[in-house]
C-alpha cells in the first residue's frame, strides 16, 4: 500500500522520488563508464555493460533508503511534537477561557446576590417604617369597650361655658384609660374643674385631653404610643360620677376644642 506524504520547505523529496532520482543518476554514470572507472580491474576490462549489481547500485539504494527512513522519522517525531505542543497550548487557552468565564460568573452571581440583599434589606426598613407609620397613626377608643354618654356641645348648667366642650365616656372608677393614639405628655396635673387630668399632643399636631382621672400615670415631655395606660378613670373635679371627659383639640388650652367623635372617626375608630 502506498503512502502520500505532505511535502513543504521542512520536508525533503519522499523516499521513493530520492531513490528513483538516484538510481537514474547510477544509471548515467554507469552509462558514461563513471562507476566503470571506479569498479574492481576486472570489470573495468570487460568490455561489455555492467549490472546494477556488479556496479554497487543496489548498495547505494539501500543506504539511501536508511537514510531516507532516518530522515522520515525525524520529521515524524518533529510533527509529533508540533501536534502536542499546539494540543497542549490549545489545552491551555481552553482552561484558561473557562476559568476566566467561571470567574465572570462567579463575579456576576456575587454582584447578584449583593443586589437582592441590598433590596431585601431595603424592603425589610420600608416595611418597618410603614408598620411605625401604621403604629403611630393608629388610634383607638380611650376606655376599652366604653361609649359615650354625654355628647359634643350638650348644653347645661354643669359647664361654665353652657355646653359641652367634649364627650363623657362610660368608665366606672379605677378603669384603665389609655392614649387614643401615639403623643407627647404635654400636661399632666390637676386641671381646676377637669379634676385630674392630661393633655396630649399628637403626631398628627393635634391634641387630646383626658380629664376627671382618679390617677395619673405619666409625666410631661414622656412620649407614649397608642393604647399605652396613662391614668385611671375617676370623678375628680366637676363631676356628678365616675366616667372619662375626652376632648380634641388645636392647641393644648380649653376652647380650642373640636368635634371628639368626628375626630376619632377620621382617625378609623368606630365610636
Amino acid at each position: 500500500m502506498a503512502f502520500t506524504r505532505a511535502t513543504g520547505k521542512h520536508r525533503a523529496p519522499s523516499r521513493l522520488t530520492r531513490t528513483r532520482a538516484k538510481a537514474v543518476g547510477v544509471a548515467a554514470l554507469a552509462t558514461t563508464g563513471v562507476i566503470g572507472g571506479l569498479a574492481a580491474p576486472a570489470l573495468a576490462a570487460d568490455s561489455g555493460t555492467p549490472s546494477v549489481s556488479d556496479t554497487g547500485l543496489g548498495q547505494v539504494i539501500a543506504i539511501d533508503k536508511t537514510l531516507a527512513d532516518r530522515i522520515d522519522a525525524q520529521a515524524d517525531a518533529q510533527q509529533h511534537q508540533a501536534d502536542a505542543a499546539a494540543k497542549a497550548k490549545a489545552e491551555a487557552q481552553r482552561k484558561a477561557e473557562a476559568e476566566k468565564k467561571a470567574e465572570a460568573k462567579a463575579k456576576a452571581k456575587a454582584k447578584a446576590d449583593a443586589k437582592r440583599a441590598a433590596e431585601a434589606r431595603a424592603e425589610k426598613a420600608r416595611a418597618a417604617r410603614s408598620a411605625e407609620r401604621t403604629r403611630l397613626s393608629a388610634f383607638q377608643l380611650p376606655v376599652a369597650g366604653s361609649y359615650v354618654t354625654t355628647g359634643y356641645k350638650s348644653s347645661g348648667s354643669l359647664w361654665s361655658s353652657g355646653s359641652h366642650s367634649g364627650i363623657d365616656f362610660h368608665a366606672a372608677s379605677g378603669s384603665s384609660v389609655v392614649a387614643v393614639g401615639a403623643g407627647t405628655v404635654v400636661e399632666a396635673g390637676w386641671g381646676g374643674a377637669y379634676g385630674n387630668n392630661i393633655v396630649l399632643r399628637m403626631t398628627d399636631g393635634t391634641y387630646t385631653q383626658y380629664g376627671h382621672l382618679s390617677s395619673i400615670g405619666v409625666s410631661v415631655g414622656q412620649s407614649v404610643g397608642v393604647g399605652q395606660q396613662i391614668g385611671l378613670s375617676g370623678s375628680t373635679g366637676n363631676s356628678t360620677g365616675p366616667h372619662l371627659h375626652f376632648e380634641a383639640r388645636t392647641t393644648p388650652s380649653y376652647g380650642s376644642d373640636m368635634d371628639p367623635v368626628a375626630y376619632l372617626r377620621a382617625h378609623g375608630v368606630n365610636v
